[in-house]
């Protein structure tokens, strides 16, 4: 595709892309496979949905409403640690009639709640998915300075089961902003350097290039962690054959993992997602 796709332009390739990943998949994996399936250009993959607002990508914005739409018209699923499946009525076709899925879902809502716009439950529903990651986002990026997020990034890594986590952040490091040992079960370790960048936008594959030449040789791995995204080609750049290898963390899993680790993020009895702002300014 050579312009922004619509939501319901998705619709196959999220399904085709559900189909190559096993059945399932987390919207990380859907989001690549899409990508990789579409060939979207890097420039319509940079597009944000609200610069404002969010670091979300327009593209992975209205997969999210196809993944929506999708689950309503009984294609999809998913579970309370993220993941969509394929159901069996899914499993059964080859594509599906994207007019067809909006026309009945548009129907079912007003069904369901004829005082309402029919697009109301939906976007209620993405709000649910989607809006805490978008406002810890804001946080991160408008409330915190880069001192900060490098000591939130520390904290991480600390609670996560680094050990010796450096924040250096020396200016003319070649983006290297601190160092940590990995410990796997207590008997392996690896020498880690990580960057950390408060971006909005997507990273590019010169940005992960150039903290490559600045680790050579003086670690094991490198972490990229950012409260954006990647473009595919910095993925391909990150794990690039004969290259030292380079783990990314985009926003969506920087915000998971803060929720998982329940730092500045709290998971409510009902299920909502809250962010502690003074958390992160207190840092």
């Amino acid at each position: 595709m050579t312009t922004l796709p619509t939501y319901d332009d998705l619709m196959n390739p999220l399904l085709e892309s559900l189909r190559k990943l096993g059945g399932s998949g987390s919207i990380e994996e859907i989001y690549a496979k899409t990508v990789e399936i579409t060939g979207l250009s890097e420039e319509i993959l940079a597009q944000l949905h609200d610069p404002e607002k969010s670091s979300q990508t327009e593209v992975g914005y209205r997969l999210a409403w196809a993944r929506t739409y999708l689950k309503k018209y009984g294609l999809l699923e998913n579970s309370s640690r993220g993941v969509w499946s394929l159901t069996e009525k899914a499993r059964t076709l080859e594509t599906v009639d994207s007019t067809e899925v909006v026309r009945f879902v548009r129907a079912l809502d007003k069904i369901d709640a004829p005082k309402k716009r029919p697009t109301d439950e939906i976007a209620r529903e993405l709000s649910e998915e989607e809006g805490w990651k978008d406002k810890l986002s804001a946080v991160l990026t408008q409330k915190l300075d880069p001192a900060g997020f490098e000591r939130l990034v520390q904290r991480i890594l600390r609670e996560s089961g680094f050990i010796h986590v450096e924040v250096t952040g020396r200016t003319g490091d070649g983006g290297i902003d601190g160092k940590g040992i990995a410990r796997i079960n207590g008997f392996m370790s690896f020498h880690v350097l990580f960057q950390c960048k408060r971006y909005k936008g997507s990273v590019a594959a010169g940005e992960v290039r150039d903290f490559r030449g600045a680790m050579v040789g003086r670690a094991d791995k490198g972490l990229f962690i950012t409260t954006g995204s990647f473009t595919p080609a910095a993925v391909k750049e990150a794990t690039r054959d004969g290259a030292p290898p380079i783990d990314l963390v985009d926003g969506d899993e920087l915000a998971e993992k803060l929720k998982e680790l329940a730092l500045g993020v709290k998971t409510e009895l009902v299920e909502r997602v809250s962010i502690d702002s003074a958390w992160f300014e207190s840092l």
